[in-house]
């Protein structure tokens, strides 16, 4: 028999640094039965700085140096929260965030980094580019070599400012390249022969160096010294020195300078957090940052972490090297420094590329967990119920749509006159007097480990089928299963699943007034929901109208290939964000009653994807529906995975249940109209002429809308065409 063993301590990571990056990578191989892991981080990737300079001078592109946090979390089965730390309070065990409540943790880790912001230099957050945090450089210096590049001046002539200085250079031959010292002596972290090595490579680029003259000021243009020079500059970067987070400083945790002081086992002043990375500093053997350090530390921690997990066994203690290898690239070859000498040459570089690309390997070719063992003998008819794929969370987890109509028409009871719907319409619709309400219930199977993002987007899942029908919420219950937690995990999880909740409906109007909770096999979180209309919206739309949709498809896809961890984090993150924007401006303009631009017919898009919503509306309409399939706006990735053979397990019953009504081009982009969306965006119906206003409204109020295809006369039929009809 399998053991299911309650998860009962939360161990939270605060920042995707090297350390934390292959201590998920550790603990993915072996981890740790009971412990719960999050990982806390603003963006989805997070890069190799060593690379860096590599990317810059076009010698890398940004795949090779980018550290996917997403693929790494979902190895080490950890949930990962897209979201900025700006606090940590250790008397209440809990990290503060900035788009969302505090989370709670057991034992804590911080791997923040370092920035090259200056926090008092005039002008550099309006028009400079610090270096790091790298993921907004990464992006700038696409864009700006894409451009052709132009005047660059570097702030810092340390080893960080030179090498990008050098790459520049490589990339951009054209462009001129000042860097700027305040000190008197550039490269000081470097030996005397290695920094004449690193010199006689900048000179003979062509880099024009200053030193002994800070800067001054920043414009969004040039560049003021100290001595009175004024430097035009096409790209301003910061890269010198490096500044942890303003809110390290009120954790009450020691420090030295804006550092956390840790001690040997890299554990703080206070004994349930631990530091490792740029952030900290040991307290009896400093060293400078380095990425180096950051490397050799993660076993280390990773065992004292799992100590403090478990109040057993004895903790290791770090001691970093006296002297460690530098290698410097250098726009092409390299110079090695240590032990006081100092060599370069191609020979170098090579050397250098082979160190990173072997580090990088590890953190990109993660070991495949082998799945359970099947069984030798199955019943007739199971090895096809299992399919071909795992089984999808969110709404690739519904039936399909043939089967669900064939149930609902077999089990439909007589129509009482104050039931104005029957199955298959978006919510059940009771006349009241004078007003009519609306009913609906939806619940996901959780397809994210984070309980907050999942209730927000379940949330918004349930309100598209009230606002599909014009309707203003009214109430929700809720239902939620949680997987067997300790008491103390069990009260952090819901807490987070009620405040995210409360957020979204809260702010619609229907606040929750009850509901139920059990515990099961895996998270799942509903919401049964009440909204009032005078007129509710329909399904019937008429030829010469236009259709708007409000959201990118493409989340089906996405998620499948997340499971098996084949999806970009990039991607993941984009449909992490459609999925949990609120709509609620669209709903509005689009629903609203009375009004010019109120949608004839609409509904939301959900499991049974664009191709069987809009089939509904077909054969509700007795009317022929064609799509421009360029025209269909997609989530950032999902062709890509689509045309690689990702799909939703509801996939193939989805395009079953349309055969005959539904005709598309088979390609990736056509197949993604049978994917099933998840808080999908409302598909909606208006006469031609009020289109346009439509969506321009919806655009002023700051939701997205496109209009997509159109509805015209002949049979009952969806028709997606690969071009745009002239």
């Amino acid at each position: 028999m399998k053991l299911d063993i309650p998860a009962s301590r939360d161990l939270v990571l605060v920042g995707g640094g090297h350390s934390h990056a292959l201590l998920l990578r550790m603990w993915g191989m072996q981890p740790l039965a009971g412990a719960r892991v999050t990982l806390i981080n603003p963006h989805p990737v997070a890069e190799y700085s060593g690379m860096l300079p590599g990317f810059v001078a076009g010698l890398y592109d940004r795949d090779l140096l980018t550290i996917d946090l997403v693929k790494l979390a979902r190895h080490a089965g950890a949930r990962l929260i897209l979201d900025r730390a700006t606090g940590l309070d250790t008397a209440s065990g809990q990290v503060q965030l900035a788009g969302r409540g505090p989370v709670a943790y057991d034992i804590a880790s911080l791997d923040v980094g370092v920035a090259t912001i200056p926090p008092d230099l005039p002008g550099f957050a309006q028009h400079a580019l610090p270096l790091k945090p790298t993921s907004q450089f990464v992006e700038r210096w696409q864009d700006f070599a894409a451009s052709g590049g132009g005047r660059i001046v570097i702030i810092g002539g340390g080893l960080a400012g030179v090498e990008i200085a050098l790459a520049a250079r490589r990339r951009l031959p054209h462009a001129p390249v000042t860097v700027i010292e305040a000190d008197a002596t550039p490269l000081r972290e470097l030996s005397t022969p290695a920094r004449r090595h690193v010199l006689v490579r900048a000179a003979a680029a062509r880099i024009d160096l200053i030193c002994g003259s800070p800067v001054t000021e920043i414009s969004a243009r040039s560049v003021q010294l100290a001595d009175g020079r004024t430097l035009p500059a096409q790209l301003i970067v910061g890269a010198a020195g490096g500044w942890t987070p303003d809110w390290l400083g009120a954790t009450g945790l020691r420090m030295q300078g804006d550092r956390i002081l840790v001690d040997d086992r890299l554990a703080t002043s206070d004994g349930q957090v631990f530091a490792t990375g740029d952030c900290a500093i040991l307290s009896d053997a400093p060293r400078p940052q380095a990425g180096v350090f950051a490397v050799r530390q993660a076993p280390v921690l990773a065992a004292n972490l799992r100590a403090a997990l478990t109040g057993r066994g004895r903790q290791r203690r770090f001691r970093p090297q006296r002297d460690w290898l530098r290698l410097i690239a250098a726009g092409g070859d390299a110079v090695a420094d240590k032990w006081g000498l100092g060599v370069g040459g191609g020979w170098v570089w090579h050397w250098k590329d082979r160190i990173d690309r072997r580090f990088m390997a590890m953190l990109h070719d993660l070991p495949k967990m082998p799945p359970p063992a099947l069984p030798r003998q199955m019943a007739l008819g199971a090895r096809d119920a299992m399919g071909d794929k795992p089984l999808c969370g969110g709404c690739g987890a519904k039936m399909g749509r043939a089967a669900l109509q064939r149930v609902l028409l077999a089990q439909a009871s007589p129509r009482r006159h104050d039931i104005l719907t029957g199955p298959g319409d978006d919510a059940a619709v009771i006349q009241m007097g004078d007003l009519r309400q609306v009913l609906t219930t939806d619940h996901l199977r959780a397809f994210v480990l984070d309980p907050a993002l999942m209730a927000r987007i379940a949330a918004l899942h349930a309100l598209g089928d009230i606002r599909a029908m014009g309707a203003q919420p009214q109430s929700a219950l809720i239902q939620v299963t949680l997987p067997r937690l300790s008491e103390p995990l069990q009260e952090r999880t819901l807490t987070e699943i009620m405040d995210a909740a409360a957020q979204v409906l809260d702010a619609a109007g229907a606040p929750i007034v009850g509901g139920h909770s059990s515990t099961g096999a895996e998270m799942t979180i509903g919401f049964s929901l009440t909204g009032t209309a005078r007129d509710p919206i329909g399904q019937t739309a008429r030829p010469g109208d236009v259709l708007i949709l409000t959201k990118p498809i493409g989340t089906g896809v996405v998620l499948a290939a997340e499971m098996i961890g084949a999806a970009p984090g990039r991607a993941v993150a984009a449909a992490w964000d459609w999925m949990s924007r609120d709509q609620a401006h669209a709903a509005r303009i689009l629903g609203q009653d009375p009004s010019d631009l109120r949608a004839r017919a609409m509904t939301d898009l959900t499991g049974f994807g664009l191709a069987g919503h809009l089939a509904g509306i077909a054969e509700a309409s007795g009317a022929r529906i064609t799509i421009a399939l360029d025209r269909l706006p997609l989530i950032d990735g999902a062709e890509t995975l689509s045309a690689a053979g990702h799909h939703s397990s509801l996939y193939a019953a989805n395009r079953s249940a349309t055969l005959g009504l539904v005709q598309v081009p088979a390609t990736a982009r056509g197949r993604l109209v049978f994917d099933p969306q998840t808080s999908g965006g409302l598909i909606a119906a208006l006469p031609a002429a009020r289109a346009e206003a439509a969506l321009a409204a919806i655009h002023a109020a700051g939701d997205d809308a496109w209009i997509v295809g159109e509805v015209g006369h002949g049979p009952a039929e969806v028709l997606f065409r690969q071009h745009e009809p002239d």
